[in-house]
């Protein structure tokens, strides 16, 4: 069974962009898909590219507006049509949720994809813990468990740990999936990725 390695942020409009193109991906070829969220800024900044804060408004204009609209399209996903009024706030908390739920054993793949859909579509805090309360028990889940555990020491400590392996592996920025070894950044890379497991079957 492939597996692929999904390192990301909880708060990423690409993750978001791509997910359901790589939920369609691995339940097609029976892919594991393991989740590995990270803290974005210190893995973009040690692969050599500015804090988002130090970049240039036509930038910003470009990579919030114009190209988030097209895959929006593209993928037939809906977004709200600005930058996230919550989108600088801490990520260890959601990032967090994530990695305890995928510990638990509980449907991350779900729980991860409303969380970037509540923070792209309804403009949501993804660092509110009321608002991720909600998330978590509109899938049944149970919402004090997993949110204290998402701040525990254990749970951050994999959350430190992923951050440091994106680091390691010289991941540009989120999200990155890797398959075998070999990365794919952006979910621009999608379709390749899928090739690859074309390939990879044979």
């Amino acid at each position: 069974m492939p597996t692929i390695e999904y390192y990301y942020s909880a708060h990423s409009a690409y993750a978001y962009l791509g997910a359901k193109k790589l939920a369609q991906i691995c339940t097609d070829h029976g892919c594991t898909l393991l989740h590995r969220p990270i803290y974005l800024s210190p893995v973009i900044e040690a692969a050599g590219s500015q804090p988002f804060a130090a970049r240039t408004k036509a930038y910003a204009d470009y990579f919030f507006g114009r190209e988030i609209k097209r895959w929006a399209e593209f993928r037939g996903a809906d977004m709200i049509n600005f930058r996230p009024t919550h989108h600088d706030n801490p990520l260890t908390l959601p990032n967090g949720l994530i990695i305890a739920a995928a510990e638990a054993g509980a449907p991350v793949d779900k729980l991860s994809y409303e969380i970037l859909r509540a923070h792209w579509v309804d403009d949501a805090d993804h660092a509110d813990a009321a608002t991720l309360a909600d998330l978590v028990s509109g899938l049944g889940l149970d919402a004090d468990s997993l949110l204290t555990a998402a701040m525990s020491d254990p749970i951050q400590a994999l959350h430190d740990t992923y951050t440091q392996e994106a680091i390691d592996r010289s991941v540009f920025g989120s999200p990155t999936y890797v398959l075998d070894g070999d990365m794919f950044y952006g979910q621009d890379r999608l379709e390749l990725l899928e090739y690859a497991l074309v390939k990879r079957s044979g």
